[in-house]
Formats: C-alpha cells, sequence, structure tokens
C-alpha cells in the first residue's frame, strides 16, 4: 500500500537520560531504531518516505551505513515534536505533507497500527493532530500513573489525556468501560505541527508531563482512532531493554 505526501519521522535521541545510547543498542544484531525503520517499511512505507532525526552523529553514522535516510537535530530540542518540526523545515516538506511521528524506542511497533493511523489522519482532515488509542484491560493499568489515559468524546474526538483513571465510572470506581491507553505515536501536517510548536508549554502539560495537553489546552483538535492489539511498551529502561531483547530473540 503506497501513501501519497506521507513521511513518517523517527526520532531517535542518544541522550536518554535513563539509558544513553538507546537507539544504538543491538537487537538481533541490528540497532534498535533499525528495527522501527523496518516496521515503518513492513507498513507500507517507501525507504525514501522515512526519516531518523537524531541528536548524535553516532547514529547519523548508523543510519547511513545501513543506508536510512536520517537528518542531525539540535541536541538541546525539549521534545521529539521540535526535532520532529526541524525535519520538516530542514527537508522543506509543504505545509499539506502529512508528518507520522514513530518512536525511535518502539521496534515492536506493529506496522498495522501505523497503516491505521496513516489512514485514519489521511481520511480525517477535521483533525489538526491524530493518535492511537487501545482499550485498558486490566484494572492495574487503569491506576497506573506509567499508562496514560485518553477520554473518547463524541465522532473519534480526545478530549482530555490523563495519567489518572479516566473516565471516572461514579457507579463503579475499577470499570474499564471506556477506559482507553493512548499510544504515543502521531500525525499531523506541517503546518499544524508549526501551530503546535509556536505554544509555550502549557499549565497542564506541567502538571501531567504529557505534552499532547498542549494541544488540547490550545484548542487544537485532537482525533484518536481505536487499535486493539496494544503495542507492547516502550524501551525506557535496561529491564525494558532486557525483555523486548528476549521476546525478539525467541520469536
Amino acid at each position: 500500500m503506497a501513501f501519497e505526501n506521507v513521511k513518517i519521522v523517527i526520532p531517535s535521541r542518544y541522550g536518554s537520560s535513563r539509558l544513553p545510547g538507546k537507539p544504538l543498542m543491538p537487537l538481533c544484531q541490528k540497532p534498535m531504531f533499525w528495527h522501527v525503520v523496518n516496521q515503518a517499511v513492513t507498513a507500507g512505507f517507501s525507504i525514501q518516505d522515512i526519516v531518523v532525526a537524531t541528536d548524535d552523529e553516532r547514529i547519523m553514522e548508523a543510519a547511513q551505513r545501513y543506508v536510512i535516510p536520517a537528518v542531525l537535530t539540535d541536541v538541546n530540542h525539549a521534545s521529539g515534536t521540535d526535532r520532529l518540526f526541524e525535519v520538516c523545515q530542514k527537508l522543506g516538506w509543504r505545509d499539506d505533507t502529512l508528518v507520522i511521528n514513530v518512536q525511535g524506542d518502539e521496534p515492536m511497533i506493529p506496522p498495522a497500527l501505523i497503516t491505521t493511523l496513516a489512514n485514519f489522519a489521511t481520511q480525517s482532515p477535521q483533525f489538526d493532530i491524530c493518535t492511537v488509542m487501545s482499550p485498558i484491560a486490566s484494572v492495574a493499568d487503569l491506576h497506573n500513573p506509567n499508562v496514560v489515559k485518553v477520554a473518547e468524546g463524541e465522532q473519534q474526538r480526545a478530549v482530555y489525556f490523563s495519567r489518572s483513571p479516566i473516565p471516572f465510572d461514579r457507579e463503579s470506581n475499577d470499570s474499564l468501560n471506556r477506559a482507553y491507553r493512548h499510544i504515543g505515536i502521531y500525525a499531523y501536517r506541517v503546518e499544524c505541527l508549526r501551530q503546535f510548536c509556536s505554544f509555550p508549554e502549557s499549565s497542564l502539560e506541567k502538571i501531567e508531563k504529557l505534552e499532547q495537553l498542549r494541544a488540547l489546552s490550545n484548542g487544537m483538535s485532537v482525533g484518536v482512532v481505536r487499535y486493539d492489539d496494544a503495542p507492547p511498551h516502550g524501551i525506557d529502561t535496561l529491564e525494558d531493554y532486557d525483555n523486548v531483547k528476549r521476546i525478539m530473540e525467541n520469536s
């Protein structure tokens, strides 16, 4: 399947505070970011429409070795979204280009999830930003602040994101009815990305430590598409890395 005027950007930051050098950590004899790129290719994207956005020459060199397009971006970006927008500027992408942000620490992200978001965003121009949610299957996840929740309003519109259980069911506090985990993959047109990056950090974003609240706080619309097969968590810690490595090497 080919997508016209859709690009994939994979932010791959060397300077992770919890796991420095993370994108280069090996999985099945290939660096972590290579596997994310491979999942995007499997989703139907041409390698010419995929870009690794990094802050480090070592990742640039590894990308060149594997013939993967890459852009060296400012080391001081506060977020992956700013890094994404710098890529759009450097490569001169038009305002109507749809850009999908796939995190560089998700080597097992399902290709079908990327395709689902690409299709939804392409067909939903009424939203400034599009993202993905998955049903929460356990009460433990509902109350886990590391599992980000999204409340979906009418017509697939996200109305809030939180680390707390939302929406709160007054009749049954542990109800999983309409409880969804937010999956941190985004699609934006370049003009909306520019608008988002022009806003300062919002007060709600500061409290919850969730960047997507900046969009909602400033009146941007966020569309959300459901994907039932939740992907594994991204790699944030050495324990995450060891778990994913074990899964990939045994599959």
